[in-house]
């Protein structure tokens, strides 16, 4: 049976004092984990040692929002997967929709990330999911077939066993509109399907999440569906109230 996963992502938000407040507010609920689910954060590259020592002990689990796919070299500015572990990081996002737009980053580029990550020890999020332009022209399930394509063909489809697959609609993130529960579903429903053409023992055991402005009034009617394992969730994650709502709805 699939374990739920959810994950918040803080994107470029924060300081020092609004970490260690937000934490502080996140221990005395997450510390000891709620059944049944995995939450991950994932700050800002500058604040992950300040979450890993403050998170230490807990049941709290540290993500990054991306790494380079290179190991190490003259990459000024990169920040590779060893180095992420230095800092007891598990997890790492790769391909979100923010740095495929704003960073032009190809599905070639993105399928070497989560390579990189795999190699470096740590679990891979990748993130997939089609434009409003996609969807209204009929072509949102190909859009999300070539990007999970990319990376069955570059690392082998049981690369997905060790890694979590989040489905987010761009035109969702950040917006305010969130897909419905039903449209979700349909998606997570096929990205499984796209696996199970390659291997369906993979395709059942794989956690696909749904990101793209969850919050707490929609997430209970998200994670009810069948094939959605939790969320990767965005603007809300810094509310530490809505997080922990979040967290106890998929639970």
């Amino acid at each position: 049976m699939r374990r739920a996963l959810v994950a918040g992502n803080w994107k470029m938000n924060g300081s020092q004092a609004s970490i260690k407040s937000l934490v502080s507010d996140l221990l005395p609920v997450l510390a000891n984990g709620i059944n049944g689910v995995d939450v991950v954060v994932c700050p800002p590259y500058p604040y992950l040692g300040q979450v890993a020592e403050a998170a230490f002990g807990s049941e709290i689990v540290l993500g990054a929002q991306d790494l380079s796919e290179e190991a190490s070299g003259a990459f000024t500015g990169e920040v590779s997967g060893s180095m992420l572990s230095d800092f007891r990081v598990r997890f790492v996002l790769v391909g979100h929709s923010e740095r495929r737009v704003r960073c032009g980053e190809s599905d070639e580029l993105v399928a070497k990330k989560f390579a990189a990550a795999q190699a470096a020890g740590l679990i891979p999020v990748l993130c997939v999911g089609e434009s409003l332009d996609h969807r209204q022209s009929g072509h949102a399930e190909d859009v999300v077939a070539t990007q999970m394509t990319a990376i069955i063909e570059q690392c082998g489809v049981k690369a997905l066993e060790d890694a979590v697959i989040a489905y987010e609609p761009v035109w969702a993130i950040g917006t305010g509109q969130a897909a419905s529960a039903e449209d979700a579903q349909l998606m997570h429903a096929f990205i499984r399907q796209v696996v199970a053409q390659f291997d369906a023992g993979v395709a059942s055991g794989v956690q696909i999440l749904y990101g793209g402005s969850v919050n707490a009034d929609n997430a209970e009617a998200l994670f009810a569906c069948e094939d959605i394992d939790g969320g990767l969730v965005g603007g809300a994650s810094l509310n530490a109230k809505d997080f922990i709502r979040i967290c106890q709805s998929v639970s």
